[in-house]
């Protein structure tokens, strides 16, 4: 009997021992960004975009990021093909059809759990990122992108360091473009795995743009965590036409010049406008926003002639796809 009771006391020890080894064992999820991994044109071209928008304000430059750029590829791909984005979730989510943490934002947002940690999850990244998100209802055109996010005060402060950004230091930024979807991540510490190349072209010899990095003392983290709280779509909402005028044939390019009007004051100012003869002035009405269109046109390049036409009056007028 003394024996069997010294039998079962070793196994019971045993299995303590090994439930110990699995309560200190984390089981971590390591991702890599692909070796062969590299940047489309478009999206090659939108960063540059950002950096010359940020010059003009005697800002440095942001290093492409390797790893951002793989992040943000890999979000605009599921957010085409799997469509996370179903209410009460907005673009900032991620489906369950990936090799990473599915997340609806912001309901799934918390101190333990922030879908800012994607680029330490999906990456080596060592740091948060922080993204914004363009959506139109057609293939995404470049132009139409960075001038949507300059025209809006939330997506214009990750461009150019201000508002809640103000006093923050990007060292890193990603592209990614997938149909009808732009993201862009931005981070606050060097991608330890540099730039990627553009597809189809050599890896640069050296970097497109040089970065003098500004210490990271000024950061302030108890303003981060209230940020990356912030529940603010990033994106622009699905687009119907409403009177006054024809509604435009779809698949016209748009003239954006004003958005964000209440229905009353664009309603008149596009009066005002057809009385001077612009006869194509147009109400663009969404469920949250209103744009005042000067010009549509079947022909892309009509539409960035025109474009430039606008410009003379209105010079923040961007290209919006319908």
């Amino acid at each position: 009997m003394a024996d069997r009771k010294k039998i079962i006391f070793i196994g019971f020890t045993l299995l303590l021992l090994t439930i110990g080894s699995f309560a200190q064992t984390k089981v971590v999820q390591v991702s890599e960004v692909p070796d062969n991994f590299c940047t489309s044109e478009a999206e090659w071209k939108l960063y540059r975009m950002i950096n010359e928008y940020r010059r003009q304000y005697d800002l440095p430059p942001i290093q492409l990021s390797r790893s951002l750029c793989y992040v943000a590829n890999t979000h605009a791909k599921d957010l085409f093909f799997h469509h996370p984005d179903q209410e009460p979730c907005n673009f900032h989510s991620w489906s369950d059809k990936g090799p990473w943490k599915p997340f609806c934002y912001p309901r799934d947002e918390d101190k333990k759990n922030s879908v800012w940690d994607k680029p330490k999850e999906l990456t080596g990244y060592p740091e948060k990122g922080f993204e914004i998100v363009y959506w139109e209802n057609n293939a995404v055109v470049i132009d139409s992108v960075i001038a949507f996010w300059k025209s809006f005060d939330y997506f214009n402060s990750f461009l150019t360091n201000t508002g809640r950004w103000e006093g923050y230091t990007w060292n890193a930024i990603g592209i990614g473009i997938c149909q009808n979807y732009a993201a862009a991540w931005f981070g606050k510490v060097v991608d330890p795995l540099g730039t990627p190349f553009v597809c189809g072209q050599k890896p640069p010899e050296s970097k497109p743009d040089t970065v003098k990095h500004a210490p990271n003392h000024a950061v302030k983290q108890t303003t981060i965590q209230n940020d990356e709280r912030s529940p603010v779509s990033a994106v622009p909402p699905k687009t119907t036409i409403s009177p006054p005028g024809t509604t435009p044939i779809k698949g016209h390019y748009c003239i954006i010049i004003k958005s964000q009007l209440p229905l009353k004051e664009a309603t008149k100012l596009v009066q005002q406008l057809t009385v001077k003869g612009y006869s194509q002035a147009r109400v663009l009405q969404s469920e949250e926003k209103i744009r005042i269109s000067l010009y549509d046109t079947a022909d892309r390049d009509e539409a960035l002639r025109l474009l430039k036409e606008a410009k003379k009056l209105y010079p923040d007028a961007w290209l919006f796809k319908q």
